[in-house]
């Protein structure tokens, strides 16, 4: 392999571990918000169990290598272009605490990054419809509708019940069904580093066209996306624990089955998921299945927007990342070079209002000496 196909693995799999600190949420936000599980502990067995996912099925690797880009008509520059669009989305959104698609973010940096280089033609829009497009509206609404239902039916069967024992019963509930979560998150979104990287290497002439991905990439996406996990993305945590409704047991263990449930399917039917609208779509149906008021439509809007905002945005950065790269080795070194200072930046700039997991349960209060607009990782955050 040459010294490009090397950079760009590695890019891929920096993007598959800020995919899981940016993903935690999805497994571990409702059972770190009960409390159901200690946040350092919630984070390590989420890491262990997306390693474990990974494993499972290459089928959605296969959809993306194979499927989404013709790999005969771009270069592993092109690919690196791609992977610093969604690195670099996935990056901001963190900062400003929004539980946005990282399945969408690569996506977006690929298809703009591969449009840029070989035109439209070279995108196959027809399997962004059906595998993309479609179950991106549609697997929150199912998993939404199906945690309101469960939501509704567990605070009814167990309505005359003594509170405190339905509240313990169910946290420990909490444990099964967000572990769950945890390896359909691994068993989905691990495949699809595995795909770029296949991908790579299939237009590097290393595979042949169709190839799955070898055990050496399997084990390695799984483990970058379980050690991204364990450093825990708490801002996002906080925004899907405690702004999007507040969370109760009951309506934890409701939301993490139905996200765990389409997420798995998904996986086995080679549908490359956003595993973050589905949990947050879970998690707003539990709010509507115990009280519609109880959701903070606000707060979904804006993360609504930011799901919108995605493929889109992400497209566009991996276009100008991608046509800088195809230029040669120095366009490569200057995407690298802005990819790395922008990454330091945006971490910087977490330092300031720093969330982790000692104060993830805590609501922000507002500096009575200060009267100035909060800032934008703040306003998103609330």
């Amino acid at each position: 392999m040459d010294t490009l196909v090397i950079v760009v693995i590695i890019t891929a799999l920096a993007f598959d571990f800020t995919n899981g600190f940016h993903d935690t949420a999805n497994a571990m936000a409702t059972s770190i918000a009960t409390k159901a599980l200690r946040p350092r502990v919630a984070v390590a067995i989420s890491a262990v169990l997306n390693l474990a996912g990974a494993f499972l099925s290459v089928q959605v690797a296969k959809t993306i290598s194979s499927g989404l880009v013709d790999d005969a008509k771009i270069t592993p520059a092109v690919i690196f272009g791609g992977l610093v669009g969604a690195i670099l989305w996935n990056l901001l959104t963190w900062l400003v605490g929004l539980p946005s698609s990282s399945s969408h973010a690569l996506f977006g940096g690929l298809i703009g990054a591969t449009w840029i280089a070989a035109g439209g033609d070279a995108v196959n829009f027809a399997t962004v419809v059906t595998k993309v497009i479609i179950p991106a509206i549609a697997s929150p609404l199912i998993a939404g509708v199906v945690a309101a239902t469960g939501t509704f039916l567990l605070y009814n069967i167990t309505r005359r019940a003594a509170k405190g024992k339905v509240r313990a019963g169910f946290r420990h509930g909490q444990v099964v069904s967000a572990s769950l979560v945890s390896l359909a998150h691994g068993a989905n979104d691990a495949q699809k580093t595995m795909g770029v990287i296949t991908l790579v290497l299939i237009t590097a002439g290393v595979l042949g066209a169709d190839s799955g991905p070898p055990l050496w990439v399997i084990f390695t996406s799984g483990l970058a996306i379980a050690l991204g996990t364990y450093f825990g993305g708490w801002r996002i945590i906080r925004t899907v624990g405690h702004r999007l409704t507040k969370i109760e047991p009951q309506q934890g263990f409701a939301a993490e089955t139905s996200a765990a449930t389409v997420i798995l399917a998904s996986s086995n039917l080679g549908y490359p998921l956003s595993t973050t609208q589905v949990t947050s779509g879970a998690v707003i149906g539990s709010g509507v299945g115990k009280k519609l008021s109880e959701v903070k439509w606000g707060v979904a809007g804006r993360i609504a927007i930011a799901w919108g905002l995605t493929l889109p945005a992400a497209a566009a950065i991996g276009a100008l990342a991608g046509r800088v790269a195809i230029s040669g080795t120095a366009g490569v070194i200057i995407v690298a070079a802005v990819l790395v200072a922008l990454a330091a930046t945006f971490y910087l700039l977490s330092r300031r209002n720093k969330v982790d997991r000692h104060n993830v349960n805590d609501e922000p209060v507002a500096s009575p000496k200060s009267k100035s607009k909060p800032s934008v990782a703040s306003r998103y955050a609330r």
